[in-house]
C-alpha cells in the first residue's frame, strides 16, 4: 500500500496562496528544486486537482525543450511528463501527459489508489487536499515553510480540522525554506 503525501509551500503564517490567489512569493532556488526533483522521482503517481493540473500544463510539458533552461528544470519536466497523473475534476473532460480523469467518488477512488501495490502518491491542489484531509486519507505532510508572512490568503489546512501529527524530520535549505515532515497519527493516539 502506498503512502499519500501532501506537500506544499507555505508562508510562515500558514498560507499557501496570498490574498490574490498567487504563490509567486514562494522561494525556490536550484537547491530546493533539485530536492523536489528527488522527491517527485521517488513517487509512484501524482494526484492533482484540476486547477493545479491546468496550471502545471502551461509550463512543464515543454520546459525541457528550452536550451536556456537549467538542468534541474529540464529534469523535472521529464519527471512530470512520465509520471502517472490522476486528475480529480467534474469539469475537465480530457487530459494529456499520462493522465486519468476521475470525476466521481473521489474518496473511494483515492482509497483504491492507496491500496494498489507500488510507490507512494503525491497529493497537490488545495481543494483536493482539503477533501483528503477531512477524510483522513493523508499519511504524510511535507510543509516547506518560507520566511514570508502574508497576513492572509488561502490556509494550508481547512478550518475546523483537528489533526494529531508527529514530526518525523526537518531540513533547512540555504534559501531560508525549512521542510517539516509530519506523519498523521490516528485519532485518540497522541503518543
Amino acid at each position: 500500500m502506498g503512502k499519500l503525501t501532501y506537500a506544499m509551500m507555505a508562508s510562515l503564517d500558514g498560507f499557501i496562496e496570498d490574498k490574490n490567489g498567487s504563490s509567486e512569493w514562494a522561494i525556490v532556488d536550484d537547491e530546493l528544486h533539485r530536492h523536489f526533483n528527488e522527491e517527485d522521482a521517488a513517487k509512484g503517481a501524482y494526484l492533482f486537482g484540476r486547477m493545479l493540473f491546468e496550471d502545471m500544463c502551461t509550463f512543464w510539458p515543454t520546459a525541457d525543450q528550452d536550451p536556456e533552461a537549467p538542468d534541474y528544470i529540464r529534469e523535472f519536466a521529464g519527471i512530470w511528463r512520465k509520471k502517472p497523473k490522476y486528475i480529480f475534476s467534474k469539469i475537465l473532460k480530457k487530459a494529456d501527459f499520462n493522465s486519468v480523469i476521475i470525476s466521481e467518488n473521489v474518496v473511494e477512488e483515492i482509497k483504491k489508489l492507496k491500496q494498489d501495490p507500488g510507490d507512494d502518491l503525491s497529493l497537490s491542489g488545495a481543494t483536493l487536499a482539503e477533501t483528503c484531509i477531512r477524510n483522513e486519507l493523508v499519511d504524510e505532510y511535507l510543509i516547506y515553510v518560507n520566511p514570508v508572512i502574508l497576513g492572509g490568503g488561502r490556509p494550508m489546512f481547512p478550518k475546523e480540522i483537528n489533526l494529531a501529527l508527529k514530526l518525523t524530520e526537518t531540513r533547512s535549505f540555504d534559501c531560508g525554506v525549512v521542510r517539516l515532515q509530519y506523519s498523521w497519527q490516528q485519532k485518540n493516539n497522541h503518543e
